[in-house]
């Protein structure tokens, strides 16, 4: 048995989602990880590692481990690789546990940056330190938030693929139908392909329906090992194998910006380390920060050739009914927004047969992404449906 598949996800905590003002980021963060124990049925007392990702608000923080009341720790740490964090945190806590270095690690990720008067603008449109050196030269042409180098990178795949608007926007509107049917989603009613292109464009040739949510709340998972987890209250999903990748030439001259990204390293690490290869994956929960991520990891991963994925997309294989089923919540389009936490959310979800309305009959081999910055963080994992 390899070190990967000797882990489980046993414990899954999400709190409310969307505009929850009654609570810190911290506070959202305690409740999470309290919420994955009772769901594990494992005394809090047992955790004996906390692994924690902050998002704008800055919080939570290592004291979350005196807020939780935990004790005689085996591993604390705060992770930051952005969007990748909670894909990259569950990995090390797969392979801590399996190591033996801790029995139950606990990883969260939670955040608070609407404001009852504010609007998701204020949360993230604004820098949040005066920038120096080359990046000040943005600040100055107003090229502040990610949407705009989003654009760029979706520019880019339009001009070298011939990828179209109409082709994203099927993204949106195949997540939109599985939100449908996710009880925890911001967005349920139907959108079409005609509301798609009427709704304003953010950032060329990105819409409004083209981008995430903004969403406060928290959620968390605890990572133990699987003879443990036989014990619990719940279907344990294994924990199958991962992979990261940092380009780190994001916005260089003569880079492949917006053509490829980690998650052609990534995918395939995972992939290996769990014995699968693209055919065997039934299900994917892919980081949607925009349709276009979607697009591109989904070529990266090599589920379709390079400069492809727009055809495929746009005849609704990801979509409900479709042969490739993909952020089966809604996803950070239209479920809510907790950085890659969305996505292993969901994943778990599947992965334990409790999707309600929205449960895919498949769910042997599920796929989850984690993207961070822009295109610059990524992360994998291959978990295993609950048997």
């Amino acid at each position: 048995m390899s070190i990967a598949n000797r882990t489980t996800i046993a414990g899954l905590g999400l709190t409310d989602v969307g505009k929850v003002y009654d609570r810190s980021a911290t506070e959202l963060a305690a409740e999470a990880v309290r919420l994955a124990a009772v769901d594990a049925g494992l005394p809090l007392t047992e955790v004996d590692g906390l692994l924690v990702s902050a998002g704008v608000s800055g919080a939570p923080k290592l004291s979350l481990q005196k807020v939780l009341g935990l004790t005689d720790l085996r591993l604390l740490a705060e992770f930051n690789a952005l969007g990748a964090s909670p894909a990259a945190m569950i990995a090390h806590a797969a392979a801590t546990v399996a190591n033996g270095e801790a029995s139950a690690v606990a990883c969260v990720f939670a955040d608070a940056p609407l404001k009852p008067k504010g609007s998701a603008r204020d949360a993230f449109g604004k820098p949040r330190a005066r920038p120096t050196g080359f990046a000040a030269y943005h600040a100055e042409i107003g090229a502040v938030t990610p949407n705009l180098f989003y654009a760029l990178a979706a520019q880019r795949h339009m001009a070298t693929y011939g990828t179209t608007s109409e082709q994203f926007g099927a993204i949106a509107v195949g997540q939109r139908a599985w939100a449908a049917d996710n009880p925890a989603a911001q967005f349920r009613d139907p959108l079409t392909l005609e509301l798609h292109q009427a709704s304003p464009l953010v950032a060329e040739p990105l819409r409004l329906f083209d981008c995430c949510l903004v969403s406060n709340g928290g959620a968390a998972v605890i990572v133990t090992s699987a003879e443990r987890a036989a014990d619990l209250a719940q279907p344990p999903v294994e924990v199958l194998g991962w992979g990261q990748a940092h380009p780190g030439r994001v916005m260089h001259r003569d880079s492949d910006f917006g053509l490829r990204t980690g998650a052609a390293d990534a995918g395939p690490a995972a992939l290996k380390m769990a014995g699968v290869d693209v055919g065997d994956v039934d299900l994917l929960q892919l980081y949607d920060c925009y349709t276009y991520t979607v697009l591109v990891t989904l070529e990266d991963y090599g589920f379709v050739p390079k400069g492809e994925g727009g055809a495929f997309v746009a005849e609704g294989h990801l979509a409900p009914g479709g042969s490739l089923p993909c952020n089966t919540g809604g996803g950070q389009l239209s479920a809510y927004y907790l950085t890659g936490f969305t996505p292993v959310v969901e994943a778990v979800v599947q992965a334990r047969g409790q999707g309600g309305a929205r449960q895919v009959d498949k769910t042997d081999v599920v796929m989850v992404s984690g993207n961070g910055g822009v295109l610059e963080h990524h992360a994998t994992l291959v978990l295993g449906g609950a048997r």
